[in-house]
């Protein structure tokens, strides 16, 4: 799709006179091409056109961003005065529906935020298409010139963290009615080991906010400090990943071998955070009945150093808090064993620091609750600390100084830092407790907003990236970082809607005489995108799961996009019954005429490719993450001897002709024998290279097509000679 027809079809309709005029530009630089030669008059002209453009978008984005601010401060005043109110002993308590209406303005705030951030990233879009094109049919250079003037008014970096931090917090008091659930903020920090069911998602930039927004009608973002005012160096987590020149702990996890460990020293914050996490983070196979741990203790940062080189004991860590009597026995008895191995392990494998990963997380997760956890970690940064190419980049110390949460890190040349390209969405849920996951989570992870990547991880990735002259398997995704993970946007139930009130349509809007028109207007808002613009009729087919209009009273087939005619009179009959088995004796006719029918959204173009070639760098092989249990080989074996009961019962016929047979059975025997021959040695050929295959977690094809085919063929031939030798000697 053209980015015009894009912008024209994605633009918000109450925004539609701030957008960058990208039609009228592009006109410009085409008509004044076709009639002369692009001067120098010309280029100042448009570079004016282009400028007063650029203070239309970013005066407006400045606006509108206060806009917001401020309305959530009058939010937060209007709850203010209903929670004391709520606490105190007046006569006059908040009603429910106090709450509901702030509870619609708050989902009115959040739509704005949406649109906002939308807003930004299609003009940002606009000013590099036009420049693009400018550049390219111009001869003119421009795009280093005005990407200043860009840097300059950067209403496309605005950061909405904080804006989604506040409204998080004012949305859950009024949602819970001014009882937020209470708990620890760390939900199960003072718990050492985790066990969790983790899925993994990529998430486009255009995406995040969009993102963020959705999960915080659901969840609220966890603050860790809810007393100290949000700010950006809160949300930074980085970790250190050791490995050793082998980088064995590499390929074990990207084997995912069993017991593959990855030893990490993590912190929160920025680089004058004392408090450092020594974790280990160990895999085991589900067939091991075991869960994939993480545990950790912590440690000061001034005893880093000496841990890591073995100076600084174990015991020494925990003497002052086995005096001050802080944990029980029993838990400083487990982190001192845990600190044990850990330190062990860096000795003994030579552990060094080899990748930093940087982020800044959003969480979000009830206090205390940790049943369901949701983060989403943006600008993912991975940087070298490893000194394999003679580079001493940490100088002895456990981890490089010359860096710290300064995102993007510009400072570094570009051999040592991977900045990765889209957000990494967690979705954790505690298997323990046997629980399924929310309907809201299931739509959320089944969207366009998100990409699965299973197994996706920040140390294989940085490694794999970074150290690439070093590593011969790579992950299974590394060959895929160019393909483009948005998709089509799809209307569920978790997107963000605006609230429609009643009044939304008052006198200005359309003319209170013109009773027909209103009857329009009003089945227009009854199918139109949720967030409340008013839409064309292609817009609403393809936005809405309904296709008829009410006019006067009177319902009209519209199918939707995809729908059959027939279809659509099986939905409006159901919608028009007014009793239980005309509504049922409908849905069974709609059923029946889809089973017969198909559902033609589902109907697949002609060209649609599914699968993509998907080739490994020269020198690399691509490793799959392969799920080997004892039951494979098992069922390897089997198949073993079912082909060898096969290979004897042919022998068995042959032996049986060549024993007791004539001189003219002996030679149909040989058909049958040598039939078994190749049955036995095929059989064990193949059990032999498919021990090997799964032994090394090997992504081959495990499916014998053409050796069946081939003992079947021997067969009927052995028959075939078998008759042709009885009724021919």
């Amino acid at each position: 799709m053209r980015f015009g027809e894009q912008l024209n079809k994605s633009l918000i309709r109450q925004y539609s006179y701030y957008y960058i005029a990208y039609d009228d530009l592009k006109n410009s630089i085409e008509e004044n091409l076709n009639n002369n030669q692009w001067s120098e008059d010309l280029e100042t002209e448009f570079l004016s056109s282009l400028e007063l453009e650029l203070d239309k978008v970013y005066s407006f984005c400045k606006v509108k961003h206060s806009e917001i601010i401020r309305r959530i401060k009058d939010s937060q005043e209007q709850l203010h005065i209903l929670i004391d109110s709520l606490h105190s002993n007046n006569i006059n308590q908040p009603s429910e529906l106090d709450f509901n209406i702030l509870e619609e303005e708050l989902s009115d705030v959040i739509a704005d935020v949406h649109d906002l951030a939308k807003f930004a990233r299609l003009n940002y879009t606009g000013f590099q298409k036009i420049i693009k094109k400018h550049d390219k049919k111009t001869k003119f250079i421009l795009k280093p010139i005005f990407q200043v003037r860009l840097d300059s008014k950067p209403f496309f970096k605005e950061n909405y963290d904080e804006l989604v931090v506040k409204i998080s917090q004012l949305y859950d008091t009024v949602r819970t009615r001014g009882n937020p659930i209470k708990g620890d903020s760390s939900a199960g920090g003072k718990q050492q080991n985790f066990v969790r069911q983790t899925t993994k998602y990529w998430v486009h930039p255009d995406n995040i906010t969009e993102l963020k927004l959705i999960i915080l009608k659901h969840l609220p973002v966890l603050v860790f400090n809810p007393n100290k005012e949000f700010e950006k160096e809160d949300s930074a987590i980085t970790s250190i990943y050791y490995d050793n020149e082998d980088l064995d702990l590499y390929y074990g996890r990207l084997r995912k071998d069993e017991g593959a460990e990855a030893h990490r020293l993590r912190w929160y914050g920025g680089m004058s955070s004392d408090t450092i996490f020594v974790e280990r983070k160990t895999h085991r196979e589900d067939w091991t009945g075991e869960k994939s741990v993480k545990a950790r203790f912590a440690l000061k940062e001034k005893y880093i150093n000496d841990f890591v080189k073995g100076k600084y004991t174990a015991q020494k860590v925990f003497d002052k808090i086995r005096r001050e009597k802080k944990k029980s026995p029993k838990e400083i008895e487990s982190l001192e064993s845990l600190a044990i191995e850990i330190q062990y392990a860096m000795l003994k494998k030579r552990l060094r620091p080899v990748v930093r990963s940087f982020y800044n997380r959003t969480a979000f997760q009830l206090p205390g609750d940790a049943r369901v956890r949701i983060s989403l970690d943006t600008e993912l940064t991975m940087v070298r600390e490893d000194n394999f190419d003679g580079i001493d980049r940490t100088n002895g110390n456990w981890r490089r100084m010359d860096i710290g949460v300064d995102w993007p890190f510009k400072q570094l040349p570009e051999k040592d830092v991977c900045r990765f390209p889209y957000a990494v969405l967690e979705v954790k849920l505690q298997t323990q407790l046997g629980q399924e996951p929310p309907e809201w989570v299931r739509e959320l992870v089944g969207s366009h907003l998100v990409e699965p990547v299973p197994k996706f991880s920040k140390f294989i990735h940085g490694v794999a990236t970074l150290l690439n002259d070093k590593v011969e398997s790579i992950p299974f995704w590394l060959p895929q970082m160019d393909v483009d993970i948005r998709k089509p946007q799809i209307q569920t139930n978790i997107n963000i809607t605006r609230p429609v009130r009643d009044n939304d349509y008052e006198e200005g809007i359309y003319d209170d005489e013109d009773e027909d028109d209103a009857a329009l207007v009003n089945a227009m808002l009854a199918n139109s995108h949720p967030t409340g613009n008013l839409l064309d009729q292609e817009e609403r087919i393809g936005s809405s799961s309904y296709g008829a209009i009410t006019t006067n009273n009177a319902t009209t087939n519209v199918p939707v996009e995809g729908e059959s005619i027939n279809a659509a009179y099986y939905r409006r009959k159901i919608l028009e019954s007014n009793n239980y088995i005309a509504t049922k004796y409908y849905q069974l006719l709609s059923s029946f005429d889809h089973y017969l029918n198909g559902d033609l959204i589902s109907k697949v173009p002609k060209g649609t490719q599914f699968d993509t070639v998907i080739k490994a760098p020269p020198g690399k092989t691509i490793c799959v993450p392969v799920r080997v249990e004892p039951k494979v080989y098992f069922a390897t074996e089997r198949t073993f001897l079912s082909w060898l009961s096969v290979a004897i019962l042919l022998g068995g016929v042959s032996t049986t002709l060549l024993t007791y047979g004539t001189r003219v059975t002996m030679l149909a025997s040989i058909g049958f024998f040598l039939t078994s021959l190749f049955t036995i040695g095929h059989s064990t050929y193949k059990y032999a290279t498919r021990v090997v295959d799964i032994r090394l977690k090997r992504a081959v094809n495990y499916e014998d097509s053409k050796g069946p085919a081939f003992i079947c063929t021997f067969m009927i031939l052995s028959m075939i000679f078998s008759f042709y030798c009885n009724y021919s000697l």
